[in-house]
């Protein structure tokens, strides 16, 4: 690139309006689409295995709870996917466009699982159905994240773009806060028995609302300056997707690499802890996911200082510091959990949120940095999709059969350890993109 699009100033949005207007839509859809994914993420550990897989948790429960946790990880070999189709069409046709379209994709896959009937009900067919769900809003999370992260990068100045991008990234802790608060509430207030009757159901058929609400926010914002930049100029007319395999194979697997230990770490907050208490170490159901979700506020305050820290002091720097920690961390961390002590138990989630939110803030910023405008759509969902499979998808998984196999929960940080280290790798190869043009070139 060798010139600057209006969006490389230090003006950004046109007003304070127009600035307000694309953080809450980048802001509003990440915490719909990441509440969907975590309700089912949470219920998988606790609920989901007995009600979609009854035979199995009969005879076997420790597979059936393996099997359950898979369950997680099978939408995420169809991100990929939703990567390419929805970053080749934002590439082309618009980020805002993609940005709508995936968040009624996943509402509609999330309240339909509330609806679901269970093994009980229609055999074989609970889970068949329930896999079908899950693969579309692994397609729809898939293209999300990164329209969301675009949109707030290429509308933001030059000097913000880290806490601009921080935006669509505390989407993520604030779903899992309302996803994890709701369950805590609906779990203090009705049976156990009604919970897993018809409660189960409450917090996906929810979605409907926050879905209507967040495609209103979203409608309202404008389309990226640099798309309308890129319109102008016709560079949409190439294929974004073969530009991107021919010229552009080392970012996306810096990208992927980049991304890898940051979400299988985040999984185990997601999904795994909330298990490993409950079924465990046989501690409270409610006083876990209460821990839980005030840890989650600890993630959203780290991913916002992760993103502002990177404007200062550069995005490798920022990254490097979070993913140093979550490796020191790791240890006692499960030292602390296997007290059983609830207080202790919060203790070491929330200390874990500060390198996982350093490590996630400046993540939409440096990506946005690493390609250029025609292809950045499908480049930075692409590298955010395989950084998923390889990370998260089956981070409980794996955590669930170290723990099995060698029945030491250090067995299960020593795996994100080596995690962190080729996350950490990922960063340095990609080097630092602060303070790069993101305009579109002029040949």
């Amino acid at each position: 690139m060798t010139a600057a699009s209006s969006v490389d100033s230090e003006t950004g949005p046109s007003s304070k309006h127009e600035e307000r207007k694309v953080l809450a839509g980048t802001l509003v859809g990440t915490t719909i689409e990441w509440y969907d994914f975590f309700i089912f993420a949470q219920l998988t550990g606790t609920l989901l295995s007995p009600l979609f897989l009854t035979p199995l948790q009969q005879s076997n429960p420790g597979l059936a709870q393996i099997l359950s946790f898979a369950l997680i990880g099978i939408s995420f070999l169809f991100r990929p996917l939703g990567a390419v189709i929805a970053g080749h069409l934002g590439d082309r046709l618009g980020r805002k466009a993609m940005l709508v379209f995936t968040l009624v994709m996943m509402g509609a896959a999330t309240s339909l699982i509330g609806i679901l009937p269970t093994y009980s009900q229609i055999g074989l067919w609970a889970p068949v159905l329930l896999i079908t769900l899950r693969i579309i809003q692994g397609f729809s999370a898939g293209g999300e994240w990164g329209g969301a992260a675009l949109m707030a990068v290429e509308h933001a100045p030059m000097s913000k773009r880290g806490i601009f991008g921080a935006y669509p990234q505390i989407g993520v802790p604030i779903g899992m806060i309302l996803a994890t608060g709701l369950l805590f509430f609906l779990n203090s207030a009705m049976s156990k028995e009604d919970f897993a009757a018809w409660g189960w159901r409450v917090p996906f058929l929810l979605s409907i609302v926050l879905i209507v609400i967040g495609y209103l926010i979203r409608r309202a914002v404008a389309e990226s300056p640099v798309f309308r930049e890129m319109a102008a100029r016709k560079a949409e007319s190439k294929a974004p997707l073969g530009e991107l395999i021919r010229h552009h194979k080392k970012p996306v697997l810096y990208s992927t690499l980049i991304f890898i230990a940051n979400n299988a770490a985040g999984y185990l907050l997601i999904a795994f802890f909330i298990s490993y208490a409950t079924r465990a170490l046989q501690m409270p159901v409610p006083q876990v996911l209460l821990a839980t979700t005030l840890a989650s506020f600890g993630w959203l305050i780290f991913t916002l200082a992760g993103g502002w820290l990177s404007d200062r002091i550069g995005r490798v720097k920022t990254f490097l510091t979070g993913y140093a920690i979550i490796f020191v961390w790791m240890i006692p961390m499960f030292a602390l959990i296997d007290t059983k002590n609830i207080w202790l138990y919060g203790v070491a989630l929330f200390v874990l949120t500060i390198g996982l939110g350093l490590s996630y803030g400046p993540m939409s910023a440096m990506y946005a940095e690493m390609f250029p405008a025609n292809v950045r759509y499908s480049g930075i969902s692409i590298g955010y999709a395989f950084g998923a499979i390889l990370g998260g998808a089956f981070a409980a998984t794996i955590a669930e059969s170290l723990l099995q196999s060698t029945k030491w929960t250090g067995s299960i940080g020593i795996y994100i350890m080596v995690l962190c280290v080729i996350s950490a790798i990922g960063v340095l190869l990609a080097k630092e993109t602060r303070g790069r043009l993101l305009g579109v070139s002029r040949h």
